[in-house]
């Protein structure tokens, strides 16, 4: 019983953390497509302070065992690729 539960908290924080992920993707889409060029100060701000934000909730979630250093790691990695991807397709409109 008490595995499951751990298995359980252990999938909710990451599904969490996967969904502010998604949240900064949407957020930097919007941004790039309304307000501000990849150049812009305030797209650089936001991108920085949004993602310095997910680096340390992820890592409270490795120190508590909730998600493995591994897969915090990838996620960062992952979001990262995709907002290079994003960045790379609006520079070259």
């Amino acid at each position: 019983m008490a595995s499951d539960i751990k298995v359980d908290y252990r999938e909710k924080a990451y599904n969490l953390l996967k969904i502010d992920a998604e949240k900064i993707l949407r957020l930097i889409k919007v941004q790039m497509d309304n307000l501000t060029m990849p150049q812009c100060p305030l797209y650089e701000e936001v991108l920085d302070t949004q993602m310095f934000g997910l680096s340390r909730e992820i890592d409270f979630a490795v120190r508590l065992g909730l998600v493995d250093e591994k897969d915090g790691k990838e996620m960062l990695d992952s979001l990262e690729r995709e907002l290079t991807a994003l960045h790379d397709a609006f520079t070259k409109k």
